[in-house]
């Protein structure tokens, strides 16, 4: 195979003319095909007139933009596209391209137009962490709008150009912004993409500019020893040649050139002079197959020793943009460290065009048979593997927008301006009323694209709609967005029920002429530490009025400092087995407030309608009750009913906790008649109501619960 054709430009100054160069660059392609390039350059001439680019005219610059691509030999359609970029942001200009050209042309050259007209982003970020998440963002979005990867590489070749004129400039400012854009954008693009031919080439202008001095010393220090070092490799390659042969290796032997860059960045981040880089002496090795690169590889290793911690294997496993190939580094002759590069001629032409290796042409064949299968791989290689933290694929997922501030901002494809507006802040999203994307109005529904610039339209007050929350409607398509909106209304809808609870309370309040009572001493005798959970949950009607009532009748009668000695009458047996003094046959429950069981000192409140209710002697609530309505009473011999009794449970909050609670109850034969339990942090309380026979069963009871592991306090309410 012929060695990789290197970038070469035919300058004005040898004195070709536009037709000349045209003509070199065409000489490849079938007349149909030089016919669209030559009329693309017509074109351009006659509609660019005197306008200019970085110093050149629109056509000069197009012409060396067409002259870079040219290695990679990409098709006709390519070629006229990097000539009608130059305008292809102008709408009209883009119809009358589609129309004398074809859909295959313009689309290339406006792909192009649309990555220029966003790259500028990048000149306006301030350098900062901030700044590369976004740098980051805007290389996928560049990426995302490029659906065909021709149009990466024809802008990758018009910066490369403008970089090429703009080491020439005097404008000090224009010379910074290029070059700062070419490391922030182009050179990571080209290095994703495999584009060596261009990532070193921009890198290398790009120090040219930014520092020239540590560009000129490092320069001179390779001139310096370029002599020796050539005589050097020379050598190498000569003994190694030998080596393979002799072990019946055929490989293509030829010393690596080393770019300026490179040795920059190795001086800087590993803290190293000049003399120490082990890789300014580089020889490449081309063999036959993978089995050869190996076999080579310990050729070399027992010709030299290897350095340590020098050798890494990209084609067991390849980088993140297929690159493969066999690196080490040995002590090479004369004690002097060398590194050498082992690949086959396939993952060589990888290596040196990327992801443009698949539009090159074979040998004796006019393009890959295979296009479209090269095509699926690429968008996998464009995943960006190594930052992405998850495997969904760039194109299919995501898309990227811009704010009018020229933020960018990620999205899931199909996502609406809704979406956006919830992205960028929850009551934007609240109070969203209309969009302007790419500067027209459009309806909230709308697909957003890559690439448009979103501005949305607010209201000063209101909220979201139900509709978007219909899938059917489509006004979102994130389901971050989708919990955004759903939490507004469940807000509303809690702020709704307080206040039906609050109207309700405060009628049954009225109603028992208890409007003194305070809020908080209620909403605790139904175990809640906050009125409005306890307000909201009686507006949902799961507090019923007749809960609300019982709670309440222990208050019926205005506080007393302290109860009147109860009159003392000969007591009968209730059928329940509470005795009350003076009475038969009377109907008696017991209070919710305290609930009483034998053997605890108990007292008689007769209620209205309600017969008598029974207290333990010491309930709070017996304070405050009328003395004239209480009445002796007391456990009689009969008492074999059970009675409820509340348990309050605090513990560490774990897996399995109310399940070891509930099987004491189930061995000692209890009835568990209501639970309450809540978590907060590490920590659960838990209310249970049971039927107890005695307060000797509940004593055994409570001992046996204090036992379960991870209960820290437990008694009877």
């Amino acid at each position: 195979m012929s060695p990789t054709p290197q970038l070469k430009v035919v300058s004005n100054s040898s004195g070709a003319s536009n037709a000349k160069r045209m003509a070199l660059i065409a000489a490849d392609y079938s007349d149909a095909e030089r016919k669209l390039f030559a009329g693309a350059a017509d074109w351009l001439m006659q509609r660019a007139g005197e306008r200019q680019l970085g110093g050149q005219s629109l056509l000069e610059h197009g012409l060396a933009t067409a002259e870079i691509l040219r290695v990679f030999r990409p098709d006709a359609d390519c070629l006229a596209a990097a000539l009608l970029m130059q305008l292809a942001g102008e709408r009209e200009a883009v119809l009358a391209m589609r129309e004398q050209f074809g859909a295959g042309a313009a689309d290339l050259a406006e792909g192009a137009a649309r990555m220029a007209s966003i790259e500028a982003l990048g000149s306006r970020l301030e350098r900062n962490r901030a700044a590369g998440a976004q740098l980051e963002t805007l290389r996928k979005m560049l990426l995302a709008m490029a659906q065909d990867m021709r149009v990466v590489l024809i802008k990758l070749a018009d910066h490369v150009q403008l970089l090429r004129v703009a080491v020439k400039s005097g404008d000090d400012e224009l010379r910074a912004n290029t070059a700062r854009l070419a490391l922030d954008i182009y050179s990571p693009l080209a290095n994703r993409l495999g584009v060596w031919q261009l990532k070193w080439e921009i890198e290398d202008l790009a120090l040219r500019i930014l520092e020239p001095a540590t560009y000129a010393q490092i320069a001179r220090w390779l001139d310096e020893k370029r002599d020796d070092r050539e005589r050097y490799i020379d050598d190498v390659i000569a003994q190694l040649r030998a080596a393979l042969a002799a072990a019946g290796i055929d490989a293509e032997l030829s010393g690596r050139p080393k770019h300026i860059y490179s040795i920059y960045k190795k001086m800087r981040n590993k803290h190293l002079d000049f003399a120490s880089l082990y890789d300014v002496r580089a020889v490449r090795a081309l063999v036959g197959d993978i089995r050869a690169c190996y076999a080579a590889l310990g050729v070399v290793h027992n010709r030299w020793t290897p350095l340590p911690g020098e050798f890494d294997d990209y084609i067991a496993r390849p980088k993140g943009n297929q690159y493969r190939s066999l690196h080490t580094a040995v002590v090479g002759p004369g004690g002097k460290p060398l590194e050498i590069q082992i690949r086959t001629a396939e993952m060589h032409q990888h290596a040196e065009f990327g992801v443009a290796a698949h539009w090159r042409y074979k040998e004796g064949s006019r393009r890959d048979d295979h296009y479209d299968d090269k095509i699926a791989w690429l968008r996998q290689v464009v995943e960006w593997k190594d930052e992405m933290a998850d495997a969904r694929g760039l194109f299919a997922d995501t898309i990227y927008v811009l704010t009018p501030q020229g933020r960018v901002i990620d999205l899931p494809a199909e996502a609406t301006p809704i979406d956006f507006a919830y992205h960028l802040h929850s009551d934007l999203g609240h109070r969203c009323r209309g969009a302007r994307v790419d500067g027209a109005m459009v309806p909230l529904n709308t697909p957003l694209k890559n690439g448009q610039s979103v501005e949305i339209v607010a209201a000063k007050l209101g909220g979201p709609s139900r509709d978007w929350l219909n899938p059917a409607l489509g006004f979102l398509k994130s389901a971050g967005a989708r919990n955004r909106v759903r939490q507004w209304f469940n807000r509303q809808n809690h702020e709704f029920s307080v206040a039906q609870g609050r109207a309700l309370v405060d009628r049954e309040l009225q109603r028992q002429g208890m409007t003194r009572l305070n809020l908080e001493t209620l909403a605790s005798r139904f175990d809640f530490d906050k009125v409005d959970d306890f307000l909201a949950d009686v507006g949902r009607g799961e507090i019923g009025a007749r809960q609300l009532h019982n709670a309440l009748v222990v208050d019926e009668a205005p506080p007393v400092a302290e109860p009147e000695a109860p009159i003392v009458r000969k007591a009968r047996a209730q059928p329940g087995g509470i005795l009350v003094v003076g009475v038969d046959k009377l109907l008696t429950v017991t209070a919710r407030c305290c609930k009483p069981a034998p053997p605890d000192p108990i007292i008689g409140f007769v209620s209205r309608g309600r017969g008598v209710t029974i207290h333990r002697r010491g309930c709070l609530n017996v304070a405050r009750l009328s003395s004239e309505r209480l009445m002796d009473a007391e456990w009689g011999e009969s008492a074999l009913a059970t009675f409820p009794v509340d348990i309050v449970v605090e513990a560490g909050d774990r897996t399995g906790l109310l399940r070891d609670i509930t099987e004491i109850f189930s061995r000692e034969h209890i009835n568990v008649t209501a639970t309450n339990s809540a978590s907060r942090s590490a920590s659960a309380r838990m209310l249970l109501t049971v039927e107890i026979a005695n307060l000797g069963q509940l004593e055994r009871v409570l001992a046996m619960i204090r036992a379960v592991p991870g209960v820290a306090y437990v008694s009877r309410r």
